[in-house]
C-alpha cells in the first residue's frame, strides 16, 4: 500500500472516531507530515482532547495532555534537576514536554514565562536546564487550544510566539447530521461496542511520508503566487487602499515556509505528485489568519484576519 493511501486511511478513521470535525482531523494530519504544530480555538465539548488521543492510538505515539493554569511552573513542563539524597546528586526528572503528541489544553491560562517554556521547545526541539540541554523526541507535535468564551484570567498569545504555529484552526459545532451520528457512537461506546480499527503508523513511516511531501512537485507559476500572497501583506498599496489601511502587521517569511510545506502536504494527502491552486487555497486561512495583524482601523471596522485574507485572494493574481 502506498504512503498517502496509509494517510488517507488514517483520516478516514479518525473522521469514524471523531465525528463533525472532518477540518480539525485534516489539519492535524497535515501538520503531522509538515512537522509543525497547530493552535486551535474552540468552544468546549467539541473532541480536541479525543482526537489527540485517536490520533496517538493510531500512530504508535505516547501522548501527555497538559492542563494549563494560572499557577503553572515552567518546571511543571519541561521537568527540573531532582536532588537525590542517596547518591548525594541532582537527577533531571523529564516533564511531560518529553513526550511525541502533546495537548496543551487552555495554553493561554497560563503566563506568559510557561508559554514561553512550551513554545521555546516547540521552536528548537530541545530543553534547556540549568547548563543541561536535552533533545525532544524525534517525533514531536503539539496541539494547543484555546476557549474562545472565557477572557477572565487568560492571558493572550503574542503574536510573535503565534507565529511558531503552523496552523490556527477555528472550530464550530457539527451539524444536526453528525451530531444524531454522535449520539449513536457515544451509545456503541457505552455498550463496549468495538470501534474500528486500523493498521498502527510507526514514527519511521511518517518520516518516510515527511520524505515524500519535500519531494513533491510545484510550478515556477504557483511558487510565484505563494510569495505574491505574503508580499502583498507587506506592500499592499498596488491592491486597494483600504487593504494598505487594514494591515497592521504583516506576514513573516515563517509564513511563506509553512504556505510552501502545507500546500504539498496537502497535495500529496490528496493522492497527486504536484501542487494546484486548490491547494493553496484550502489551508491558506490556517497558515495566515495568525499572520495577519488587523490594524485598529481595521477592527473598528469590524473587519478581521478571515476577511483580509479573502481580500487578498481575490486581488492577487495567479502568474
Amino acid at each position: 500500500m502506498s504512503l498517502h493511501k496509509e494517510f488517507q486511511n488514517l483520516e478516514n478513521y479518525m473522521n469514524s472516531c471523531i465525528i463533525g470535525q472532518p477540518d480539525l482531523v485534516r489539519k492535524l494530519i497535515l501538520a503531522l507530515l509538515c512537522n509543525g504544530h497547530l493552535l486551535v480555538e474552540g468552544t468546549p465539548g467539541l473532541a480536541k482532547t479525543k482526537t489527540i488521543k485517536i490520533l496517538s492510538g493510531a500512530i504508535s505515539a505516547n501522548e501527555q495532555r497538559i492542563q494549563f493554569t494560572p499557577d503553572l511552573l515552567p518546571a511543571d513542563i519541561t521537568g527540573s534537576d531532582v536532588f537525590r539524597p542517596e547518591t548525594n546528586q541532582f537527577l533531571f526528572q523529564k516533564g511531560p514536554i518529553f513526550s511525541n503528541l502533546i495537548l496543551a489544553d487552555e495554553i493561554n491560562r497560563a503566563p506568559a514565562k510557561v508559554q514561553s517554556a512550551l513554545l521555546e521547545a516547540m521552536g528548537e526541539r530541545q530543553v534547556t536546564v540549568g547548563a543541561t540541554t536535552y533533545r525532544l523526541p524525534d517525533l514531536f507535535m503539539v496541539m494547543a487550544t484555546q476557549n474562545p468564551i472565557e477572557q477572565e484570567g487568560t492571558y493572550t498569545l503574542p503574536e510573535a510566539q503565534l507565529d511558531r504555529f503552523l496552523f490556527y484552526v477555528k472550530i464550530s459545532y457539527p451539524d444536526i447530521e453528525s451530531e444524531r451520528k454522535i449520539l449513536k457512537l457515544i451509545r456503541k461506546e457505552e455498550r463496549q461496542e468495538p470501534l474500528p480499527e486500523i493498521k498502527k503508523l510507526t514514527e519511521y513511516t511518517i518520516f518516510d511520508a515527511r520524505q515524500e511531501v519535500a519531494n513533491i512537485y510545484m510550478s515556477p507559476e504557483i511558487e510565484e503566487y505563494l510569495i505574491q500572497l505574503v508580499m502583498a501583506t507587506r506592500h499592499p498599496e498596488p491592491y486597494g487602499s483600504d487593504l494598505d489601511k487594514y494591515i497592521g502587521f504583516a506576514v513573516s517569511p515563517r509564513g511563506t515556509i509553512a504556505l510552501d510545506i502545507a500546500s504539498r502536504a496537502h497535495a500529496w494527502l490528496s493522492g497527486r505528485d504536484y501542487v494546484i491552486p486548490e491547494d493553496v487555497k484550502a489551508i491558506v486561512y490556517d497558515v495566515l489568519r495568525h499572520r495577519i495583524l488587523p490594524s485598529f482601523e481595521a477592527r473598528s471596522s469590524g473587519i478581521t484576519a478571515e476577511k483580509i485574507i479573502e481580500m487578498l485572494l481575490q486581488r492577487v493574481p495567479m502568474v
